[in-house]
């Protein structure tokens, strides 16, 4: 099985490279992020066109997540547990059944926390410490559990083409990346990392000041997977080129083989 996960930058300005990737990638799960769009106009009939089932959890002209799966839908759970007043479209979890177990899929866009003195980054730790228990809970239940998105965490200066620029932002402070660690250490396994220690592997590259032709990128779009979806790991790739297609996101998808069937 085939999962990935794009922060697409608003779904209806990169619909075009959207369809064009599916249709070569053909992923039965996409985790997607940013699409500032409302749930009511999201462009669901040109995805659904390609097979897929849709579901979101929308906001208007920023945040936004949404499902794409292969497979029906068993369950649909907006928001992140833990705070009823963070109206934020930042987390949409939901399972499916497979070939022997259910797969639990949850979409993240953490929030990015900057300028660090601010509540915003107040307001991503307390998100980060919402997303461990909700984590901790999860893995108890000893099922494949996949947590895809755009982390907003540069998890060491292995994932930046230059950490001196990085230093006192919110993606890269200490906390944050101790924070991120901890999510880990519940038994979580980081997808990319657990084929390549390379340095070089980006996701994201700014639109300012060069930063695609000069390479000057990092690494915030991350996969998890629980004990029971790492031991069905094939491998996990980048799809870099797709920042170089016009009109692109900021950032490209990160796509993880499972050794998981369909029913």
């Amino acid at each position: 099985m085939r999962i990935a996960t794009w922060n697409v930058n608003s779904i209806k300005q990169r619909m075009d490279n959207i369809l064009v990737w599916l249709s070569v990638r053909q992923p039965e799960i996409v985790c997607l992020q940013e699409t500032k769009c409302v749930d009511e106009a999201f462009p669901r009939e040109a995805l659904e066109g390609l097979g897929y089932n849709v579901a979101v959890h929308g906001q208007r002209t920023f945040n936004g997540v949404a499902i794409l799966s292969k497979l029906p839908f068993d369950e649909v759970t907006p928001g992140l547990p833990g705070d009823g007043a963070d109206d934020h479209a930042r987390f949409l979890e939901a399972v499916v059944s497979t070939k022997g177990s259910a797969l639990r899929v949850a979409t993240i866009y953490l929030p990015n926390g900057n300028p660090p003195e601010t509540d915003k980054y107040s307001y991503k730790i307390r998100w980060m410490n919402r997303l461990i228990e909700y984590a901790d809970k999860r893995l108890k239940l000893e099922e494949p559990l996949v947590l895809a998105g755009d982390y907003n965490v540069i998890p060491s200066a292995a994932d930046v083409r230059n950490p001196a620029a990085w230093v006192g932002d919110a993606l890269f402070l200490p906390s944050t990346r101790e924070r991120f660690r901890a999510l880990c250490h519940l038994g979580l396994t980081d997808a990319v990392r657990a084929g390549s220690d390379q340095p070089g592997l980006y996701t994201f590259w700014d639109y300012q000041a060069g930063a695609w032709q000069k390479n000057n990128g990092i690494r915030i779009d991350h996969v998890l997977l629980s004990p029971q979806a790492a031991d069905r790991l094939i491998g996990a790739e980048i799809d870099r080129h797709v920042r170089a297609w016009e009109k692109p996101s900021d950032h490209v998808p990160v796509v993880v083989d499972l050794a998981i069937e369909s029913p």
